[in-house]
């Protein structure tokens, strides 16, 4: 059976749309009060929480590099898993020395089972929490220490600072990668969407309108690109990206892209949360929640069409093509 496009992760669902997009059934399921408040902050577009893991460090000395990026080289304070608040210039390495990763570290460089080469596996991930510009800074502050407290207090040890020098407010946390039982903590894409709900419910219960949804359930699609490549592309310095509009500009002027397999399934996608939206609009109205209904509607009537990677970067291209050109003025010689 194929998830619900939205599952998230390994959590109970809040509701699964799919069931109310099925034909024929003769009853509809009440929606709860907490699935009726994910519909509203989705239908509203409430910002959406992100979390990610960015990186992370394989030795003692990149910690502390790492360490001293999120600090700013001792400018900015750092917040402890044990409530402490470190700042200032060497506080890095102590903090290293603190977590025994010179001691985990000769561990991992050990043949795994008997088979040497084996890459040694990371001492920390970086774990950034991340809300658009605008966002109360203190608020922000304040959910994000309850939600690492609740995710990794007395079992990994963490530490995390507040940036607010790329126009929006983001926590960078560093999370030891083994657990104080030696557990090692492997994050996988059901945890990133468990991190995301969990994150969005502190956030909310600290007053920042919050939500956590798949892409999918908000109408968007997914680009395949990997964030290091969007980001150079962004700059203008990815010789990956550059060759790919290339290729791309070529089909165009050629009569068009080329069929991409990966455009069925985003169509099949689309179906199915639209059918689960009018399923659970349905449910609304006959609860007597006609005007939730109709946002609803409106809601999927403003879907933009899914697009591949490629549709998108070629959407770009066009509108670059109409941006107007400004041409320095020539000089003439008298």
């Amino acid at each position: 059976m194929r998830r619900s496009p939205f599952a998230l992760g390994s959590e109970k669902l809040l509701f699964d749309l799919r069931s109310f997009g099925r034909q024929g059934d003769t009853r509809r399921d009440h929606l709860s009060r907490a699935q009726v408040e994910q519909l509203v902050r989705t239908v509203s577009r409430a910002p959406e929480v992100m979390v990610k893991v960015s990186g992370g460090a394989k030795t003692p000395g990149g910690v502390i590099q790492h360490l001293a990026y999120i600090d700013r080289q001792g400018e900015l304070e750092i917040e402890m898993d044990d409530g402490r608040r470190l700042k200032g210039a060497g506080i890095e390495k102590d903090l290293s020395s603190d977590w025994e990763l010179e001691e985990l570290s000769a561990v991992g460089k050990a043949p795994y089972r008997g088979k040497p080469g084996r890459r040694p596996e990371k001492l920390v991930h970086n774990i950034v929490l991340s809300m658009p510009r605008g966002t109360d800074p203190k608020k922000l502050i304040s959910a994000s220490r309850v939600f690492l407290r609740e995710q990794f207090a007395l079992k990994h040890r963490y530490a995390w600072a507040l940036h607010m020098d790329q126009g929006h407010p983001h926590v960078h946390a560093v999370v030891k990668a083994v657990s104080e039982d030696g557990e090692r903590l492997n994050i996988r894409k059901a945890t990133l969407r468990e991190w995301r709900s969990r994150f969005a419910e502190q956030l909310r219960e600290h007053g920042i309108s919050a939500n956590a949804t798949e892409r999918a359930a908000r109408g968007q699609s997914r680009s395949n690109l990997k964030t290091g490549i969007y980001r150079s592309g962004v700059r203008g310095k990815s010789r990956y990206l550059r060759e790919r509009m290339r290729r791309i500009e070529r089909e165009m002027r050629a009569g068009g892209l080329q069929p991409d397999p990966g455009k069925s399934k985003l169509v099949e996608t689309r179906r199915a949360v639209v059918a689960g939206y009018h399923g659970a609009a349905e449910a609304l109205l006959q609860a007597g929640r006609g005007d939730l209904a109709q946002r609803i509607w409106g809601f999927i009537g403003g879907m933009s069409p899914p697009q591949t990677t490629n549709e998108q970067l070629a959407a770009a291209l066009a509108r670059r093509s109409q941006e107007p050109r400004t041409v320095a003025p020539r000089e003439y010689s008298r």
